[in-house]
């Protein structure tokens, strides 16, 4: 058996044959230490052939084909010119990192691949040695190589439309729900400071937002009057809860409190209504980026799920990729995992459970209402990531789709095929991509009108310059200092012509 290793570099595709597959394949722990060694390793490995990069695009696009597991058209005419076929005498293998690229290179060539055993080994000396392997390759071109090709690499990783980037919905959730765990703890701390004073407010004002904003309003309970009484009927937005305060304020348990820790709880209450207030614009950056990116899965199961499950996945694509089933245990992991360890029943839901629709369906069917919430997110998210022209119809369909099958369930009538829905979606969709279509067009018609009427305008401007410039140059020859008395001969001459004839 004879043994080719494939190896990708910056610069270009190599191609290596192990010298004596067998004993090689005996003695891993000796190649193991003949791979910092030069002068070893060059016995064991020989090169076949290399070809170079045209140029950066041609590195850029056959890169990103290996790491998608497709095998590039250079790759293939390299390995139909210099990889021997297989015989009768003896078989060829070739040894390459990427399982997924053995796997295309296995369907095309007929070949048999290997990525396990003595392959990493040997492909790790080569890649520390590739510099004195290949002729005319030094050190610094090949990092030069390699540098260039990382840059462009990410750079082509990173560029997407600005518009729809599922990286600012991840980090969105994941400040809001840090803010709510913050908020919260800030708000027990101001409740539990100001309870010193006046302990009674607590029972009132349960919002946190509220209790902070009544802090800042009463300030010292003793100065509360009947004057604060609009302001705090506007506040807590309940006459009868203004009048219970300002009663409680008089009669309160509460301990006095020097002006400097008031104004240190007053500070503190600030903070935490600007917090507050900074969730609430977050809450609202985060609804437009997901009508912006995820429509469909926004519409259907709310904006703060779909973008946790967006989080949890790690993007729009990767949620799109999972099956429904997955989708439906996702963020449920620990009980899955214990109920695959104890032998126990299996979560119906995960980041699902906080959906309303759960806690409207019975008992008995909450599991099956789950599954087929998971299977709607599921196309809802494969509409989003992959659909050229985003829409909410589907997104729309969809949920109906929910509440016609919740009213099923509790002994309603049945629904509409799934078929019938999409079929009706599409039809939607398609009207409104020809409004859309039709909307440009006018614009492009008005457009060119506009510069078609500028045009004219310059068309009839354009002879009075003409005249202004031959009157100058006369000017300027000295030849008649006044304009007028030039014009008058020439008229003159016109008509004695028309008399003569």
């Amino acid at each position: 058996m004879d043994l080719y290793v494939l190896y990708e570099h910056a610069a270009g595709y190599s191609l290596f044959r192990v010298k004596e597959f067998e004993d090689v394949g005996a003695l891993l722990p000796q190649v193991e230490a003949s791979v910092t060694d030069f002068g070893k390793f060059s016995s064991v490995v020989k090169l076949v052939g290399f070809t170079p990069f045209k140029t950066a695009v041609v590195a850029l696009e056959n890169i990103n084909s290996i790491s998608e597991g497709v095998l590039p058209d250079e790759l293939k005419l390299f390995l139909e010119t210099y990889l021997p076929q297989s015989s009768k005498k003896g078989k060829v293998t070739l040894g390459l990192i990427e399982p997924k690229l053995a796997s295309a290179i296995t369907e095309a060539l007929n070949t048999k691949c290997l990525h396990t055993g003595v392959v990493p080994e040997i492909t790790r000396g080569i890649r520390a040695h590739f510099h004195n392997l290949v002729k005319g390759f030094t050190l610094q071109t090949s990092g030069k190589a390699q540098l260039g090709l990382g840059h462009s690499y990410s750079r082509a990783k990173v560029k997407f439309n600005v518009n729809r980037v599922d990286n600012m919905i991840i980090q969105s959730i994941a400040l809001l729900d840090q803010l709510d765990k913050d908020i919260n703890t800030f708000s027990m701390r101001i409740k539990e400071w100001y309870s010193y004073h006046f302990p009674e407010l607590v029972k009132v004002v349960t919002d946190n937002y509220m209790y902070a904003r009544a802090v800042q309003l009463i300030k010292n309970r003793k100065e509360l009057s009947e004057e604060n009484l609009p302001e705090l009927e506007e506040l807590v937005q309940d006459a009868a809860k203004a009048e219970l305060i300002l009663k409680l304020a008089r009669c309160s348990m509460g301990m006095d409190i020097s002006t400097l820790d008031l104004a240190n709880i007053e500070l503190f209450a600030q903070r935490v209504v600007s917090l507050a207030e900074y969730r609430k614009s977050t809450s609202h950056y985060l609804n437009n980026k997901m009508e912006a990116i995820a429509p469909n899965l926004g519409t259907v199961i709310g904006d703060q799920i779909g973008a946790r499950l967006i989080s949890h996945a790690g993007s729009l694509t990767n949620l799109a990729k999972y099956p429904s089933s997955t989708l439906q245990i996702l963020g449920a992991e620990k009980a899955l995992f214990r109920a695959l360890r104890t032998r126990s029943n299996t979560p119906k839901y995960g980041l699902l459970f906080h959906s309303t629709y759960i806690g409207r369906a019975l008992p008995q069917h909450k599991g099956r209402i789950s599954r087929y919430i998971a299977s709607k997110c599921s196309i809802a998210a494969r509409l989003d990531c992959f659909s050229d022209l985003p829409s909410k119809i589907y997104g729309t369909k969809l949920k109906q789709q929910i509440e016609d099958r919740l009213t099923f369930l509790k002994g309603g009538e049945k629904p509409a095929t799934n078929i019938s829905v999409m079929e009706e979606a599409l039809a939607e969709v398609s009207v409104e991509a020809e409004k859309k279509k039709n909307k440009k067009k006018k614009k492009k018609k008005s457009s060119v009108n506009g510069v078609n009427g500028n045009a004219e305008n310059g068309e009839a401007e354009t002879p009075k310059a003409k005249k202004r410039k031959s009157v100058a140059p006369e000017s300027e020859n000295g030849k008649v200092e006044n304009g007028n008395a030039e014009v008058s001969p020439k008229k003159k001459k016109k008509k004695s012509k028309v008399a003569a004839e």
